[in-house]
């Protein structure tokens, strides 16, 4: 069936940017390569091993006995040390949910899926295709610490009637889970005539409109070669439709069967990896991966380097911090447990960020003890913050007698830019909607100091 920083001499980032940082990161590490080998191994291209034992998955028709895909699916998502379950909703039908608990929503659940069994031989696209771009998505996200709980769900008995996700559903439903959204995959590899569009099936059941906007905010934000085709009323023949019945957020995610952009193999033996678009496969898979990112909400582990001081990207409430000398086999440094650090002297320093009892380790950075040109802004700092009205700049050095001033909104637009003399440094704010904004404060194309403004 159809478808689913060593050195940065200035900081205005906002705190939906630093995220969007660390979701690019996690997109970056789509492997197309590893993508094709899964492709390949899960539609019987090449001989895989399952329970120790070679096994060539070349027919994942259930009622042919597809056991052998699904423990494949099994041992893979257990191997990432996710929790797996076989869940047996029918003698016959065996559905593959793999659970990513998070460390502070644990009850807050989005759900990825794709259907494993398929209705001939081969069926690489439909839908071998969804099936690896999920193990790579765990293989990317396993690692990470997610403020919300991900279900990787493989569903049986779609191309039978939807069988194992109208379980799933039911006993979801049943159980009260709180599934925010239910992102399905069905067919994924094809683009015929490389035009680089894919559908969104939705109808407007609880929050998919919601959904469906952001993937495409996803698809903008990041960059992605791909062009959206929204479906509405979208079909209800792939498992989202599942969803749906039982009142849940839902989405079917996939190549454009709207554009008749059609696999010309389909539900045929012909499905094979050689009709697949591999750049588009790659960039659709890149996909997956940035929208789950986003929703998962992983810890940015991620350092900023501010010239004068370094600081952790996780500003979480709840975070708490320790900074460690990488010099000094990687060390903590005492006292230094702020979102910020100073280091005294020129060296290689990392940060322990720690969120709802999960730990990560940021990667070394690079940290220059500044000369004494960059000493003219040591001290300067700025009040009131917050701001109704006026700001004001002090703390320059003696040898300062004019700045220059930038003001930056939350989204990267500039404001204004002014010339001030250091004996009137002050800038009116009255005129300025409420919100955030960047202060860039500078002496020189090389001596600049940004302060977070906020206006109320």
């Amino acid at each position: 069936m159809k478808k689913a920083l060593l050195f940065i001499t200035y900081l205005f980032f906002a705190i939906f940017i630093l995220q969007a940082q660390s979701v690019q990161e996690l997109i970056n590490q789509t492997d197309l390569a590893r993508l094709t080998t899964t492709v390949r191994e899960f539609s019987g291209e090449d001989a895989t091993t399952v329970n120790g034992n070679p096994v060539t998955l070349l027919n994942r028709v259930s009622n042919s006995g597809n056991d052998d895909a699904a423990y494949y699916i099994k041992e893979r998502m257990e191997a990432l040390g996710l929790t797996v379950e076989e869940h047996d909703y029918s003698a016959g039908g065996k559905n593959i949910i793999a659970t990513q608990v998070g460390n502070t929503n644990p009850n807050d659940i989005y759900l990825i899926s794709a259907h494993y069994d398929s209705i001939a031989n081969y069926c690489a696209d439909d839908n071998a295709s969804g099936v690896a771009a999920i193990m790579e998505l765990a293989r990317i996200l396993s690692p990470h610490c997610t403020e919300n709980t991900v279900v990787y769900a493989l569903w049986d008995e779609e191309e039978t009637g939807l069988h194992g996700s109208r379980a799933y559903a039911q006993r979801a439903a049943n159980d009260g889970d709180n599934i925010l959204g239910a992102f399905n995959i069905d067919m994924m590899g094809y683009d015929g005539d490389d035009d680089s569009k894919f559908d969104i099936d939705v109808r407007p059941f609880a929050n998919s409109l919601a959904m469906k906007d952001d993937i495409i905010a996803v698809n903008t934000t990041y960059g992605l070669n791909l062009i959206p085709v929204v479906v509405n009323p979208g079909t209800t023949a792939s498992d989202h439709s599942s969803f749906w019945s039982q009142g849940y957020s839902a989405v079917l995610f996939g190549e454009s069967w709207e554009s008749n952009d059609v696999v010309p193999a389909y539900h045929s033996p012909n499905d094979r990896i050689n009709l697949f678009n591999m750049p588009y496969y790659h960039e659709m898979s890149k996909l997956v991966v940035g929208y789950m990112a986003t929703k998962a909400n992983t810890i940015d582990n991620a350092i900023t380097n501010n010239a004068t001081f370094l600081t952790s990207n996780e500003d979480s409430s709840s975070a708490t911090y320790q900074w460690v000398d990488c010099d000094n086999a990687n060390s903590p440094i005492s006292n230094e447990t702020n979102q910020n650090f100073t280091p005294s002297v020129s060296g290689n320093y990392a940060v322990q960020v720690t969120v709802s009892g999960c730990t990560l380790m940021s990667d070394c950075v690079a940290f220059n003890v500044l000369g004494v040109n960059d000493y003219q802004l040591e001290n300067l700092r700025m009040f009131p913050n917050p701001t109704t009205d006026v700001i004001k700049l002090s703390g320059f050095s003696s040898d300062v007698t004019q700045i220059n001033t930038k003001l930056i909104s939350i989204t990267g637009k500039e404001i204004f830019k002014k010339k001030l003399n250091v004996n009137k440094s002050e800038i009116n704010t009255v005129d300025l909607p409420s919100g955030v904004y960047f202060l860039e404060v500078g002496v020189s194309s090389n001596t600049k100091k940004t302060f977070k403004v906020v206006k109320q």
